[in-house]
């Protein structure tokens, strides 16, 4: 048996669609039916059910999902063992939100690079419903999330921290400096916020259904960078986690809004799929970012 006819079997699995498996993996779509073809006559059994155009897999199919992913694991595990003395080497892809991709690239990727300089990185950014499905597909490696807390008994939490999260505007607002403000007070102020339901803007949102409120801002994008400046040189409000906006605060272009009657609780973390085979550089990744401080001294804490 080929362990490229396993491969192709799971992306096939994982596509559902001889023709999208081979698309990815660069092959003709007859290659990928033929390496099908050849586990079904080596094993004698009928790995998919083909019924109008669409592929599901049988239940020898399902079973075989599972071995195939062990024994692509065990391939990886051997190869990576003799490779122990060498350089930690490897290809991570990371799936993050905006904000978070935006900030470990600008505060620890040179770091991380100058440790691990055979370590390559992918980044890509994603709701974490995306996320999810990505992780379930093997197609992500490690997500980080920036949402509320998930749990799911296929998912390895490596691990957590949960956000500080303050309406933040201009330092000259009229609000600045105020105690005790409600809501209702900043409810009919321009909002700058994050896309729509995604995130900590979904978390928001329901938050403020809760009260039968809704904010319907004058500006809406994810890039996290561009609503902090835009607040920097505006009176309009945002509602962002504190890592997104300390350097700011700190330096008195922004100031968080002491507003009592809305609490959000947004976590940070770090998942894998409880089947993903941990590569020496996948663990180097994922110890690097529980350890990993930025550059103002405030811990990641993951």
């Amino acid at each position: 048996m080929e362990l490229k006819n396993l491969v192709t079997f799971i992306h096939v699995a994982d596509k559902g669609s001889f023709t999208k498996a081979a698309e990815q993996l660069g092959y003709s779509q007859s290659t990928v039916s033929f390496q099908i073809k050849q586990l079904e006559d080596e094993f004698g059994c009928l790995l998919f059910e083909r019924i109008n155009h669409t592929i599901s897999l049988t239940e020898s199919g399902r079973e075989l999902i599972s071995y195939a992913h062990k024994m692509l694991a065990l391939k990886d595990e051997f190869q990576d063992s003799l490779n122990k003395e060498q350089e930690c080497k490897g290809h991570i892809h990371i799936v993050t939100s905006d904000s978070v991709c935006e900030d470990m690239i600008t505060t620890n990727y040179i770091d991380f690079y100058n440790k691990y300089p055979f370590i390559s990185l992918k980044f890509t950014t994603a709701d974490t419903s995306v996320m999810l499905d990505m992780l379930d597909h093997n197609e992500a490696d490690v997500i980080l999330t920036l949402d509320d807390h998930i749990y799911h008994k296929d998912y390895i939490i490596a691990n957590e921290e949960h956000l500080p999260m303050h309406f933040v505007t201009n330092f000259s607002s009229k609000f600045a400096g105020v105690k005790g403000l409600s809501i209702h007070d900043i409810l009919n102020e321009p909002f700058v916020l994050s896309e729509f339901g995604q995130g900590y803007r979904k978390a928001f949102d329901r938050e403020l259904e809760k009260k039968s409120l809704e904010i319907t801002p004058v500006l809406e994008l994810g890039r996290t960078d561009i609503i902090t400046s835009v607040l920097a040189k505006s009176k309009m409000i945002s509602f962002l986690p504190d890592f997104v906006t300390k350097e700011k605060v700190e330096s008195g272009k922004l100031c968080y809004l002491d507003v009592c009657d809305i609490n959000v609780d947004i976590c940070k973390q770090l998942i894998y799929h409880k089947n993903k085979w941990l590569s020496r550089s996948l663990k180097a990744f994922i110890e690097y970012v529980k350890n990993a401080e930025f550059s103002n001294g405030a811990s990641l804490n993951f």
